[in-house]
């Protein structure tokens, strides 16, 4: 009688283990991010539906990281709705949405040809801010690890050459090496890149705040 009472006892407490040790394990593992999720409503301003794939695919490959971190890793730069967790991402929604407002403006009725470009150059221009492995800091280079991936991770070259060449020179006059007066990176030339430029600048301005209500 004692020896089943304690058999049953021993039986108890490891189960009781098990789902400890279950739950805390499960406690631990971070919810998955839906990537694609996130930028829905700047895809759907996409109109190709092989641009809107490739950026699609192009964001789900996306390190894990870009999802959580502020613009600005110092602090320093960019407005307050893009500090904080996720202010990476807002900044991007922000960029996105000028670009849209700006399209829509006679001045800018030319670049209405490249818009599935643009807006999928803005959507993708800093998926590797902080590089592949997500250092602590901004990588001056990022532009280039970008362009770079795109290429590397799209099967029609021309589309991810046209996408690319946007995100390269979204830095503008900001083209050196950190700390250094070397030009790592080309400055805009086009009219497209000139436009990606300026719609990342304003979407970084500390004095310009972003309305993510409005109409």
């Amino acid at each position: 009688m004692k020896k089943s009472f304690l058999v049953l006892l021993i039986l108890v407490i490891v189960i009781g283990v098990f789902f400890v040790v279950k739950n805390l394990t499960q406690s631990e593992i971070p919810a998955s991010i839906d990537k694609v999720g996130t930028f829905q409503e700047e895809l759907f301003l996409i109109k190709d539906d092989e641009v809107r794939d490739i950026t699609t695919n192009l964001i789900e490959k996306l390190p894990d990281y870009y999802f959580e971190i502020p613009a600005s890793s110092t602090g320093k730069y960019h407005p307050n709705y893009a500090q904080g967790k996720g202010g990476l991402v807002r900044h991007t929604k922000a960029a996105v949405g000028i670009a849209n407002q700006l399209l829509q403006l006679e001045m800018y009725q030319d670049l209405k040809r490249d818009k599935d470009a643009i807006i999928a150059a803005l959507i993708l221009h800093d998926g590797l801010k902080n590089g592949e492995e997500h250092s602590e800091y901004t990588k001056s280079e990022h532009p280039i690890l970008m362009a770079n991936f795109i290429k590397k991770n799209t099967e029609n070259q021309k589309i991810a050459n046209k996408i690319s060449d946007l995100v390269l020179t979204h830095m503008g006059q900001w083209n050196t090496a950190y700390k250094s007066t070397e030009e790592i990176m080309p400055k805009p030339k086009t009219e497209s890149q000139k436009f990606v430029h300026l719609c990342d600048y304003l979407a970084s301005r500390k004095s310009l705040e972003y309305n993510f209500n409005a109409d």
